[in-house]
């Protein structure tokens, strides 16, 4: 009988430790170099733009008068302070200054009060005429302040309230409330129902459930509230110049315009004034700034 020879088995290949060989592809989403540079150039050019106007005014208050006329460019030629002793000690910009912060804090403050209790007051209760008050705060939006400034001066002047600083607390809450209370109400959507009968079942009327219970979870979005009513009173410059006609009772926004007369304008007293009217801005931004992302976001994710 034939001796019957077999072959040994080939041994296979020792797998790779990552798997099969794959064909080495591009990632997903990875840019290449050239579109990077592209890129990193835009922001760069971009940021530049942006910083580029608050540079030059920070460096113009420090110019005299005739170094900020002149077509040479520099970058501080003949740097001096005396802008700013100037508007601090030569004009009304301490008053205005007062005026500003006065209208400006009770703006803020009752726009989060008002806009809070009507945000809320949307979110959670069906009332007659809820959806109508909806569609009134949202065509609101839609005028311009130029259109608005004759009915609202007529109704000041009915009130007696011309050339009184209340006159621009109303007319810039009539701006920033029903824009906050559509904000708030879809950050109050947001919260669930559960805690406000929860709170109920405690014993809580409304107004407690609201007080102790949503508002200390409607932080981020009450910053945001506070941070857009304080910038809307703090910068505007077109009911100032038709409700008040004292010089003593201009606001800051106002009053900068005096640095600036038809045929001798003073660019280095308004650059100085400028530098100090954003100092009050940037303390409120940075106390709010953390929950500013996220009280704009939540805010928008329920209708």
């Amino acid at each position: 009988m034939a001796q019957m020879t077999t072959t040994p088995p080939i041994a296979d290949a020792p797998a790779s430790p990552s798997g099969p060989a794959r064909v080495n592809k591009p990632r997903r989403g990875r840019r290449s170099i050239a579109a990077s540079i592209g890129l990193h150039t835009t922001m760069i050019v971009a940021s530049l733009i942006a910083i580029g106007p608050i540079a030059w005014v920070l460096l113009s208050s420090f110019k005299p008068g005739y170094a900020v006329q002149s077509s040479e460019l520099t970058l501080v030629k003949d740097p001096t302070l005396a802008n700013y002793e100037y508007v601090l000690f030569d004009t009304n910009f301490p008053i205005w200054f007062l005026n500003s912060v006065l209208v400006a804090a009770l703006t803020m403050l009752f726009g989060i009060f008002f806009s809070a209790t009507t945000g809320y007051a949307l979110s959670r209760f069906n009332f007659p005429g809820r959806r109508s008050l909806m569609m009134v705060f949202l065509v609101t939006q839609m005028f311009p302040v130029a259109i608005l400034i004759v009915p609202i001066y007529t109704i000041m002047a009915n009130l007696g309230l011309i050339n009184t600083l209340p006159s621009l607390v109303i007319a810039y809450l009539t701006i920033a409330v029903p824009f906050c209370a559509w904000m708030l109400k879809g950050y109050f959507d947001s919260i669930p129902n559960s805690l406000d009968e929860a709170a109920s079942l405690d014993g809580c009327g409304p107004f407690r459930t609201f007080w102790t219970v949503i508002l200390p979870l409607a932080r981020p979005a009450i910053a945001v509230t506070g941070f857009y009513t304080f910038l809307t009173a703090w910068g505007e410059v077109a009911y100032a110049s038709a409700f008040i006609q004292d010089d003593k009772k201009f606001t800051l926004a106002y009053g900068m315009r005096q640095f600036v007369p038809q045929f001798n304008p003073q660019w280095e007293y308004l650059t100085a004034a400028a530098i100090l009217v954003t100092i009050p801005a940037g303390i409120v931004f940075l106390f709010a700034q953390k929950h500013l992302v996220s009280g704009l976001t939540a805010g928008g994710t329920k209708g």
